[in-house]
């Protein structure tokens, strides 16, 4: 379970502090999808953020599975991205000089050789995905769409509990976007990963089935 307990997030200001987040509170059960809209600026890469670790609350609670990855040092965050959350931006990050399959087996790297159990997962992966027959074509070889299925399949390398989505469509045409958006979708379901999807695309929220809005920094249904 993913329970989030009272979050806000401020930053220092000249006069006084920034406000981005309010009193964040709700939770995610195992196989449970949830989209999160609003404009621009309203917070909702900064709550991500959180989630996954990378940035600290300056109130509330983030515990995933019993874990709360602030209570250790950065050493156990890092460890809990890599071993608990897979991330999907909407600049995919691939690693220009490697093949499809290198890049879908980073997360691996992190903790040294890559098993050949594994390797084989990405394989079948990307095969999932549709690029079966790209394992070894570099990003600049690939379209902007299947660039992006390379990072879905990337995020869901280690069987992550919990996948966030950054605005993964958001620089795809409308037939890429679709097939993107069912693809993570589909994927999170079957691995049994709770999934977490910021977005402006209606459609994918829609997708997603459960939708939120953060509105002045409050999370509203």
């Amino acid at each position: 379970m993913l329970e989030v307990t009272g979050v806000s997030k401020s930053y220092p200001g000249a006069g006084e502090n920034l406000v981005v987040l309010h009193d964040i509170s709700f939770t995610l059960e195992p196989d449970q999808q949830l989209a999160i809209m609003g404009p621009s600026g309203s917070g909702k890469s900064t709550l991500l953020a959180i989630l996954g670790g990378l940035e600290s609350p300056t109130t509330g609670r983030v515990v995933l599975d019993g874990v709360d990855p602030f209570a250790g040092s950065a050493a156990d965050r890092a460890a809990y991205r890599n071993r608990r959350i897979g991330f999907v931006f909407q600049e995919h990050h691939l690693l220009p000089g490697c093949s499809a399959l290198d890049n879908v087996l980073v997360p691996a790297l992190a903790t040294g050789r890559v098993p050949r159990e594994i390797a084989a997962r990405g394989q079948r992966l990307l095969e999932r995905v549709g690029l079966g027959a790209r394992l070894h074509h570099r990003p600049g070889e690939l379209s902007g769409g299947e660039r992006q299925r390379v990072a879905v399949a990337r995020a869901l390398l280690l069987s992550p509990r919990l996948i966030l989505a950054d605005e993964p469509t958001g620089q795809l045409d409308s037939h890429a976007a679709t097939r993107v958006a069912d693809l993570l979708v589909d994927l999170a379901s079957d691995d049994g990963s709770m999934l977490v999807v910021v977005t402006h695309a209606e459609p994918l929220a829609a997708r997603v089935g459960s939708v939120r809005r953060l509105v002045d920094g409050r999370l509203v249904s």
